[in-house]
């Protein structure tokens, strides 16, 4: 009877936990679509709303590393300044792995289809759980 009890427990566990870790998984899949979203609206301020709020966060591109969220919303003001330069974004998923309960390490492919020329690249997200939400708190794309 405390084998099936026991059996029973980790069973239920293993339940609980491959349901949370599906719901994580939803919820930065969901961040990455209205990442999106916001982008091909050319809404760079509601695109960032996947990124961490905080001198903290990191950026890496072209340019090298860039810390804070203000800061790499500014690049990518500077960077993409109108229709032409931000184009229409895709996002095609490479991995999504559970790190822990608090981080998700992600890599992907990035493309925008624009009138100033196609560019695209390769990017590795982190993502960590912060009061209850998933935010992006470094990003290297290349």
């Amino acid at each position: 009877m405390k084998y099936l009890l026991l059996t029973v427990s980790i069973l239920s566990f293993s339940f609980t936990s491959t349901q949370a870790q599906s719901a994580d998984e939803k919820a930065i899949r969901q961040i990455l679509q209205e990442q999106t979203e916001a982008w091909n609206k050319g809404n760079l301020e509601e695109f960032m709303k996947g990124y961490w709020n905080n001198d903290s966060l990191m950026f890496i591109g072209k340019s090298g590393v860039t810390y804070g969220y203000q800061n790499t919303l500014n690049n990518y003001k500077k960077g993409y300044n109108g229709p032409d330069q931000m184009g229409t974004l895709t996002f095609n998923l490479i991995k999504v792995e559970r790190l822990s309960k608090d981080y998700y390490f992600v890599v992907g492919k990035w493309h925008l289809k624009r009138n100033a020329g196609d560019v695209g690249g390769h990017y590795t997200l982190m993502f960590r759980k912060i009061n209850g939400q998933w935010v992006i708190i470094a990003d290297h794309s290349s």
